[in-house]
């Protein structure tokens, strides 16, 4: 491994800015303690367990090929059962 390195030709990687989105969600108390707690249990960021966690239930969703539009239905069933999420 060298000793240094010279970056002066390197360039930007064009699709870097394509990879993420910043977005504004609006969760539940409940919700966002749950991942604190969870996130001080693991050491793990808790935006990233979030962002897994949606990951992981997309791709449930697709390999089952669960509707979107029922899953929705049932959310909005169970909400009317609980003050919040």
């Amino acid at each position: 491994m060298k000793e240094e390195y010279d970056f002066s030709k390197s360039v930007k990687n064009p699709y870097a800015k394509h990879l993420k989105k910043q977005v504004t969600l609006r969760l539940g108390i409940d919700f966002v303690e749950y991942f604190k707690k969870l996130s001080d249990e693991t050491g793990v960021p808790c935006q990233n367990l979030i962002k897994i966690y949606i990951y992981k239930i997309v791709l449930i969703l697709k390999k089952n090929e669960i509707k979107v539009g029922i899953l929705i239905n049932q959310m909005q069933n169970q909400s009317l059962n609980r003050t919040s999420y």
